[in-house]
């Protein structure tokens, strides 16, 4: 169900396209739907249902997605009435919310496999404060009501276990219950928990999975439910990596916004976000505060406190053993090769370093290749960029480049070259030779500073 508003979020945005970490609300629902290997999704919407359809349609998924619009929105029994047509009735039909977006897959497999497809299955919590939920109300070990919250009497709203809004139930029980639904209570809307009344009524057996995690069945309806639950999922996140080995420095201090894969022994610092997919090899280490997105770090690199890696669509790498920061960073195309030293201050985008090559002060390099055991010198830069069009450079092997260098693309340095500390160079050199362009210094001798005019 994906039709409400979400007033309480305030925003222009429709409450399931909220993000949590790197997806929206919505789209965590249907990741955890797609390990169910279901048939297909069907999604209801309704506030902004164009909006809602047009960003599920372009999220890569194995669930084939359905769409059907509940337009008004008169409650949740009136939600799941319109996507009756779209029903198998030899399926099993799980009902989730797209604003709940931390279920996890196993705690609904346990409750299909309760369902067994002949039972109405319903996931609930116990919870000190049941405010604003509906409350189960039992005989012995079955179900007999969903009472909701505004509609309970004192005695029901004294009860603490709810009903999550989750349940699993057989399609063609589900067609024949909401056909009779009413709207004969508070809110004047048809409730889907009525058809737990209709499932007593028909001799059906009603049941309840109840779970003691309330994180899985929590509801975000503003921007501080939004924030609670992102630290719960940040928290989920820690948990994991540290059960696979990975060393946190801080947990709480650490966010996971996209995909990170870990091998063993991996040690990451204070206040480091993973954005994209990110890969770390045995052994590496994070240092503090480093924004890390899209990017590949092999066995034993060292990535200092401060550095920012964003590959973007081209992805970055960086080889076994190479030292990158403080301070640095590393743009889309980045591809840094074994014992490749990365210093602080210095800029590399869409270009390669071989094993060895250092540049460790105040540089830039971009749209360059630099060969094996390159030096490049403090305060160099490629002028890569005409103006109109982006050229290349060509540092060869064993090239040392002096501080404050100027090379203008498109040019080709030699291998074992060397250019001399505040050169412009121009035009590709020759293997081994020394290539000097600057202005001839002079001094002049006994030379006197001009003076203050008095005021």
């Amino acid at each position: 169900m994906a039709a409400g508003k979400g007033t309480r979020m305030k925003s222009r945005l429709p409450k399931v396209l909220q993000k949590l970490s790197y997806q929206t609300l919505v789209q965590h629902v249907l990741a955890t739907a797609e390990q169910l290997h279901a048939r297909s999704a069907v999604v209801i919407t309704g506030h902004e249902a164009a909006q809602v359809e047009s960003v599920l349609s372009k999220t890569s998924s194995a669930l084939p997605l359905k769409f059907v619009r509940q337009e008004p929105q008169l409650g949740t029994g009136h939600a799941v009435q319109q996507a009756v047509p779209v029903l198998a009735d030899d399926g099993v039909v799980v009902v989730l919310s797209g604003d709940v977006p931390l279920t996890q897959a196993d705690t609904l497999h346990a409750l299909i496999a309760l369902c067994a497809g002949q039972h109405l299955a319903l996931l609930t919590l116990n919870m000190p404060d049941p405010t604003g939920y509906g409350r189960i109300e039992r005989n012995g070990d079955s179900v007999r009501a969903i009472v909701e919250h505004k509609d309970a009497s004192p005695a029901q709203r004294a009860l603490t276990e709810i009903y999550s809004g989750i349940m699993a139930v057989p399609a063609r029980l589900l067609k024949g219950w909401l056909a009779r639904l009413d709207n004969n209570n508070a809110q004047g809307e048809y409730y889907l928990t009525d058809i737990v009344k209709f499932a007593v009524q028909d001799g059906v057996s009603v049941v309840a999975h109840t779970i003691t995690d309330a994180v899985q069945v929590a509801g975000i309806n503003s921007p501080v439910q939004l924030a609670e639950l992102e630290r719960a999922y940040q928290q989920r996140q820690a948990l994991a990596l540290m059960e696979q080995g990975v060393r946190l420095k801080y947990p709480a201090r650490r966010d996971n916004r996209g995909v990170l894969e870990c091998a063993g022994d991996v040690e990451i610092d204070v206040n480091c976000i993973f954005e994209g997919h990110v890969a770390l090899g045995e052994g590496v280490k994070i240092g503090a505060n480093c924004v890390i997105s899209n990017c590949t770090i092999a066995a034993g690199a060292v990535i200092h406190p401060f550095t920012h890696i964003d590959g973007e669509k081209l992805g970055v790498t960086v080889g076994e053993d190479a030292r990158v920061g403080p301070f640095a960073r590393l743009r889309p195309g980045a591809q840094l090769g074994a014992d490749v030293h990365i210093g602080n201050f210095v800029e590399v985008k869409n270009s390669t370093l071989a094993q060895g090559a250092k540049a460790n002060h105040l540089a830039y390099l971009g749209d360059a290749t630099v060969g094996e055991r390159v030096n490049y010198g403090a305060g160099s830069i490629t002028a890569n960029y005409d103006g109109a069009n982006k050229h290349c450079t060509v540092i060869e092997a064993d090239v040392h480049i002096g501080s404050n260098c100027v090379l203008v693309a498109p040019v080709t340095i030699g291998a074992g070259g060397t250019v001399g500390g505040g050169s412009t160079i121009t035009k590709s050199t020759e293997a081994g030779a020394l290539s000097v362009a600057r202005g001839k210094q002079v001094s002049v001798v006994n030379y006197k500073r001009p003076e203050k005019r008095p005021q």
